[in-house]
């Protein structure tokens, strides 16, 4: 620990929190609340967000833009529409300012690559807000995922919906199915290799707002592989939070709405008759029993701020650092990428080819005509194997 970092962890830290809507008021609550944070300060161009939040936070000092902010300030919350993600990142980081962005890191592979390359020259920790993965039941999932109890993992299925809330700068794609992937890829500890994706615009003119994504954690692309399945949505009249881990012993069910059963174990499961009677069922059924294991009820949230504190103090890289970041916004433009393209995309596309397939068809709405599809697929192979 060096000693202006010691000298502010005896004296406490001073966090600015830019974007002070729905995320935003919520890390001023928590970090106010933080242990080793001495001053939360409110940056919000819009003076009602900082007047309501100045009623219950009479001694945070206010700032309309983050440049006015960053001379008496530590570290950076970054709140604020994905869109916006990068630059105002960027400007912290540049000021040698600890980082922690909401989800997602970015909306682009070559956005979020440059806050990493940015944080690891300056030298400062940059942690991105995938909330998830602080969450007691998510990590219980993994548990009993990584241990098999579940058995052999035939696949993963998450579903996000409620009426609303739209965003008024990406689709559903990038404002919920961020949440799942980290989770996804959390509980399997590793990213997918290809996506595939599906989506309509039904109540927006501009953004899709109800989407479906298949993510294959195997190199092959088929039936054989482990897969898991997100449904998101804007428009639906349910409001589900929900993830299902289906193995060839039991069943996991992880509903986040289910204050009291958030984990439910379900001894449920089929099995292939041994003998090739054609006069007798083609599956058996076993139903067994139902386990709700005790999930403690921290605050994911908390959490995560208190471990973004932590990593600033001792200088240690955050379990959702920049890298994880990157992963799931390598995801998400595979999977813009793909609903566009109308087949799965791997992920090294994004990487190797990212800067080609933005400048075809990546209008809205707008499609790759289907005979330059494989054209494109060929070429991103081929520069794959002269790099390797």
């Amino acid at each position: 620990m060096d000693q202006l970092t010691k000298s502010v962890r005896e004296s406490g830290f001073r966090v600015a929190v830019v974007g002070c809507g729905y995320w935003g008021s919520k890390h001023v609550r928590v970090m106010h609340a933080t242990e080793d944070v001495a001053e939360v300060a409110l940056v919000d161009g819009r003076e009602d967000r900082l007047q309501s939040l100045a009623r219950n936070f009479k001694t945070a000092p206010s700032y309309a833009d983050l440049r006015s902010a960053l001379p008496h300030v530590d570290a950076v919350v970054v709140a604020t529409p994905p869109s916006t993600h990068v630059p105002i990142a960027l400007e912290a980081i540049e000021a040698g300012k600890h980082v922690l962005v909401e989800k997602p890191l970015a909306t682009t592979y070559s956005g979020a690559t440059r806050l990493i390359d940015a944080a690891a020259k300056a030298g400062v920790v940059l942690m991105v807000g995938h909330t998830f993965e602080y969450n007691p039941a998510v990590r219980k999932l993994r548990e009993l995922v990584r241990s098999q109890e579940l058995g052999e993992l035939y696949y993963l299925d998450s579903a996000r919906l409620n009426l609303g809330l739209y965003q008024s700068d990406v689709n559903v794609i990038f404002d919920l199915a961020p949440h799942d992937i980290s989770i996804i890829n959390n509980v399997l500890g590793r990213k997918p290799v290809a996506v595939q994706a599906w989506a309509g615009r039904h109540a927006h003119r501009r953004f899709e707002d109800v989407a479906y994504l298949r993510l294959f954690y195997d190199d092959f692309f088929d039936d054989r592989g482990l897969s898991a399945n997100i449904h998101v949505s804007w428009l639906d009249p349910n409001k589900v939070r929900r993830v299902t881990a289906v193995g060839s012993k039991k069943m996991a069910v992880y509903d986040d709405l289910a204050a009291e059963e958030r984990i439910r174990i379900l001894d449920k499961g089929v099995s292939v008759p041994q003998n090739d009677d054609l006069t007798q069922p083609p599956m058996s059924y076993r139903y067994g029993d139902i386990v709700v294991p005790f999930i403690a009820s921290d605050e994911p949230l908390a959490a995560q701020d208190r471990h973004f504190i932590e990593c600033i103090a001792s200088n240690a890289v955050p379990l959702t650092d920049g890298k994880n970041g990157l992963a799931v916004v390598q995801t998400l433009e595979a999977a813009e990428l793909s609903r566009r393209l109308g087949r799965p995309v791997l992920l090294e596309e994004v990487s190797f080819e990212s800067h080609r397939l933005h400048a075809i068809g990546w209008g809205n709405g707008q499609q790759v005509a289907p005979e330059r599809a494989p054209v494109l697929a060929m070429a991103t192979t081929a520069r794959r194997q002269e790099a390797g």
